[in-house]
């Protein structure tokens, strides 16, 4: 029998009711997650085998748009999508055009966040 492949997903959020929530949604779709309350502690980490970080915007002292850039200048880049529940000064097209593959407001749309999940990862 053919087993289908691991795929986890880092998850970095300030807020562990965001952390556990996201955790249910990606175990729905198949995914196994990797939790961090903030990003040092995702820098001190193991990256082995993640196919995705889904990181929030608004973190201290390393915000989101510092994992995307660090993610996307690294020698082994992870694809990157940001979700944020705070106003932004930027547009949504900002941070795709800085290599984000995807940019979800809070609330999240569960089944939009997998499909776009799911279009990034092998």
């Amino acid at each position: 029998m053919h087993k289908p492949p691991v795929r986890i997903v880092a998850v970095i959020d300030d807020d562990r009711r965001v952390l556990m929530s996201l955790a249910n949604l990606l175990a729905s779709g198949g995914y196994l997650t990797r939790l961090y309350e903030n990003a040092e502690a995702f820098f001190s980490a193991d990256h082995s085998g993640l196919v995705c970080i889904i990181t929030d915007l608004g973190m201290r002292p390393i915000d989101g748009l510092q994992v995307l850039q660090r993610s996307t200048e690294s020698p082994a880049p992870v694809p990157v999508i940001i979700i944020t529940g705070r106003p932004s000064e930027h547009s949504d097209d900002y941070f795709l055009q800085r290599g984000a593959v995807g940019f979800f407001r809070k609330p999240l749309d569960g089944d939009a966040l997998l499909e776009r999940l799911n279009d990034v990862t092998p």
